[in-house]
């Protein structure tokens, strides 16, 4: 009896339907016929052949490294070559990434308040210097005109006092002006991936939360090399689903209308997953278990 047969009967005595092992496994119906009538070219690769097998023996109440085992000989040649150069790629991107510095523009707001300070402390300093060298230029009055050189230092203090008063008022707009923008940058919360649940086993499942995702929230996905990629929401609607290459990628997913999404990524090693520019770290080594499958909580920022 073939591996494929095999299968077949486990889950005909499972009762369960192709559509039934599809929805469970995620694979899609076309491939599991193609394994149980063990024609395994259909497959994207000899990689998720062995791969798809483990699904399904799973699925049906069978151990997967022991059917893998037994039919070893009927099975393709595994890619755990490539798998490893892969690994390989992916471990020397993660080195060659810039480590993050602060961002300057965080002291833009301080910056802008002290220079507005300073060129308003100029302004008086300037309007005050010409107040005082047009008092000291006045030609000697005599003792008849004092009832006039009083009535014209009152104006000119008046004058004096209303630029302090007018210069004080610009002051303090321009800081209540700065700290309102201030507050307002430092109130919106950065988004940020909470590890919720950490898969385990063969093709482990992850849970994990984006919190103060924006309202516009999209998914990139580059590729370093090939692998299956699959993408779907909480009802279970497809998003994506393709080989993904590093002569197709990067991909964008927009994923503005759900509020939970579902990857799943035949050769992690490869992949690289951001949303709303966070990079998403997979909670199991990828190096370890290359086949993973990943639930993301989408939670926005209140506005």
């Amino acid at each position: 009896m073939g591996i494929g047969e095999r299968l077949k009967e486990a889950r005909v005595e499972q009762n369960m339907s192709l559509e039934s092992l599809q929805e469970t496994t995620k694979i899609q119906k076309r491939y599991l016929e193609a394994i149980e009538q063990e024609n395994f070219k259909i497959l994207p690769g000899t990689f998720y052949a062995r791969a798809f097998i483990k699904e399904y023996a799973a699925a049906v109440g069978l151990d997967p490294n022991g059917i893998l085992e037994e039919y070893q000989e009927d099975l393709p040649q595994s890619e755990e070559t490539n798998a490893a150069q892969y690994a390989h790629i992916q471990r020397s991107r993660k080195d060659e990434r810039p480590r993050k510095t602060p961002s300057i523009f965080s002291f833009f707001p301080t910056v802008i308040v002290v220079l507005l300070i300073i060129g308003i402390i100029f302004v008086v300093w300037y309007f005050y210097q010409g107040s005082v060298g047009e008092d000291n230029t006045e030609p000697a009055t005599t003792q008849e005109d004092n009832e006039v050189i009083r009535d014209s230092g009152n104006g000119s203090q008046e004058e004096e006092q209303a630029d302090e008063n007018a210069a004080e008022d610009e002051e303090n707009t321009s800081q209540s002006e700065n700290s309102d923008e201030a507050g307002n940058a430092s109130e919106q919360p950065e988004p940020e991936f909470v590890v919720e649940e950490e898969g385990a086993g063969e093709a482990p499942e992850s849970t994990l939360t984006l919190e103060n995702a924006s309202s516009n929230t999209k998914a990139t996905i580059t590729a370093s090399g090939e692998s299956w990629l699959e993408v779907e929401n909480g009802e279970g609607e497809s998003l994506e689903s393709t080989m993904i290459t590093a002569e197709n990628s990067p991909i964008e997913v927009d994923l503005s209308e759900a509020d939970r999404v579902w990857f799943k990524v035949g050769n992690a090693p490869v992949i690289d997953i951001s949303i709303d520019g966070i990079s998403l770290e997979y909670p199991v080594d990828a190096e370890e278990e290359v086949f993973q499958k990943i639930w993301v909580n989408i939670n926005q920022a209140d506005e």
